[in-house]
């Protein structure tokens, strides 16, 4: 495996001096000269700043183009013409592809700097500390290492287990380990950042959020257990995150606040907020901003106008698919996809704000995305530059609790009116405006409500048939844009199925097409036709020529 003598620093305090000079106080840091792992861990205040390392710069090549290139476009939220991400919306993705390669490296780094976390501080911190600071520091370090397993596993299948990366510098052929080996190892990670992060309760008080808890680790145990679909544990941690009082919903809880305010950098770390990212929007690191800061919405955005800053290249659009799901009277709609006529007061504030304009075609859809899109360094208290901007990306949010919860209850039932269930689902519709559900029903079939919007004779791949599911369905539109649709549709089979017949049948009903004419009219003009084999992402061939072991059958793991 090259990637060991690729990314691993030595410690993380190397990575975490590469931050000094940023404008954010979260991530300055003493000059390298200065930091030698005997010297830097030397007080409660050093150890826990060791770990914010974790939050930021090794998953800038994951949010450059990774993540939401699996999730959104292969998963079929969204759509794009650009050369050098649409073969993820036709599963073409060959192991030569530079954003997959960007996927195994992001996510690697992270174990590597996990790692050197875990093994180093139990030695380098003297006994003036106390064992609970080392430990919660420990436990942050095994959560962000779960982390990254839980996306690589997802995304390649089975892949190496490595807990000390120093180890394989030298040697650094290593095989792959069975995915559920990888399950297993990313439970006993979380499981003792329950036992050791500090437990805490959101407030209004955002910088105190920034770390993960006791809590994060329960609620990712709780998304890892329903993967696993060992549903009783699912509900036991889910119901246990809800119970504690730690985290609130936007709209619910806390009245005062509405979902599209869950995306406003002023509102970085809110009380929803369970696992984020971090990001020195602007800030220059040894005179350059980029990868210090969120870069989605340099892609994302449909013009300069709208950042302020050159970029807003409006590489990805919403496919039709995605705007079908929501109803109208959906309050998560406008602040999830921009469309003719909505009117966005935060955004160039300056000029009044920006109102989406009628016949502007982005990637074929005529719809732009808005969540992420947060405006120019102005409308963000001054913060931000080119590919730069402040706003922090979700890895968890709390309404995720109530949608896992909802499902636990159900454990692979097909339909349920268990109260429970519906009151946890129904929490996430209420706050969205929509009428609550009297039964949960998943995989049902309904006849397609826009075929005829294709004209008399639509083309023999529209389905006039589709099949939806009340959990699924209510999960994408939750969490459109936030990277996690692509892996629903992978896990409805099992987390370990690889036939993946359900999630391929709601993967080839989806409108993907364009759209053209005056008036504007609905192609219809793409739709899958994929095999279970395709949906297998590729380990990055420049991995494989350098550890020909990757290519061997999954060796199982010998848990320490």
């Amino acid at each position: 495996m090259k990637i060991f003598n690729k990314i691993i620093f030595g410690t993380v305090v190397t990575v975490s001096a590469l931050a000094t000079g940023c404008k954010k106080d979260y991530f300055n840091r003493p000059p390298l000269s200065s930091v030698t792992i005997g010297n830097f861990y030397q007080n409660a205040d050093q150890v826990n700043a060791g770990t914010n390392v974790l939050y930021s710069v090794p998953w800038f090549g994951w949010n450059t183009h990774v993540g939401w290139s699996i999730s959104e476009l292969s998963g079929g939220n969204a759509r794009s013409w650009s050369s050098d991400i649409d073969n993820f919306s036709y599963f073409t993705v060959a192991n030569t592809d530079r954003v997959l390669d960007a996927a195994w490296n992001s996510l690697y780094t992270e174990v590597a700097q996990a790692n050197a976390l875990i093994n180093t501080l139990p030695t380098a911190v003297p006994a003036s500390v106390s064992t609970a600071v080392v430990n919660n520091a420990i436990g942050e370090a095994r959560l962000w290492r779960a982390m990254a397993y839980f996306h690589l596993v997802r995304i390649y299948g089975p892949v190496p287990i490595i807990e000390n990366t120093s180890t394989n510098i030298a040697n650094y052929q290593v095989p792959r380990n069975p995915v559920t080996d990888v399950y297993k190892f990313i439970v006993n990670d979380l499981l003792f950042a329950e036992a050791n992060c500090t437990k805490k309760v959101r407030s209004s008080t955002y910088s105190a959020n920034i770390h993960v808890s006791s809590g994060s680790a329960s609620a990712m145990l709780a998304k890892v257990y329903l993967y696993m679909q060992d549903y009783t544990d699912a509900r036991a941690e889910a119901e246990k995150v809800i119970n504690s009082g730690e985290f609130k919903l936007y709209g619910v809880d806390l009245p005062g606040k509405q979902f599209s305010d869950l995306f406003l950098t002023a509102n970085n770390n809110n009380e929803e907020s369970i696992i984020a990212l971090q990001w020195a929007g602007g800030a220059a690191v040894n005179n350059n901003t980029y990868g210090y800061g969120n870069s989605f919405q340099a892609s994302a955005a449909v013009n300069s106008q709208i950042t302020g800053t050159g970029d807003g290249y409006g590489e990805v659009g919403p496919t039709y698919d995605l705007q079908d799901e929501y109803d109208p009277a959906d309050l998560r709609r406008k602040p999830t996809y921009m469309i003719a006529g909505d009117h966005y007061p935060e955004i160039d504030q300056a000029a009044g704000g920006y109102t989406f304009p009628a016949g502007l075609q982005v990637q074929g859809t005529y719809a732009g995305v808005k969540k992420y899109v947060v405006g120019t360094p102005a409308d963000n208290g001054g913060v931000g530059a080119a590919q730069s901007a402040a706003n922090n990306t979700y890895m968890l949010r709390y309404a995720d609790m109530f949608l896992i919860d909802a499902e636990a209850i159900m454990a692979g039932a097909q339909t349920s009116s268990d109260p429970a269930a519906l009151s946890a689902i129904n929490k996430i519709r209420t706050r969205a405006g929509l009428a609550p559900l009297t039964e949960i029903r998943r995989f049902y079939t309904v006849a397609n409500p826009n075929y005829a919007a294709y004209g008399p004779t639509p083309n023999a791949s529209v389905p006039k048939n589709i099949i939806k599911d009340d959990i699924i369905d209510e999960r994408r539109r939750e969490f459109a844009f936030e990277d996690d649709y692509f892996y629903d549709l992978m896990r409805v089979d099992g987390f370990n199925n690889t036939a993946h017949t359900m999630g391929l049948k709601l993967m080839t009903q989806q409108d993907r097409g364009t759209a053209g004419g005056t008036p504007i009219v609905r192609y219809g003009n793409q739709y899958l036709s994929v095999t279970a084999s395709q949906l297998q992402f590729q380990i990055p061939a420049v991995e494989l020529a350098a550890d020909p072991k990757l290519s061997d059958a999954p060796v199982p793991y010998v848990f320490k």
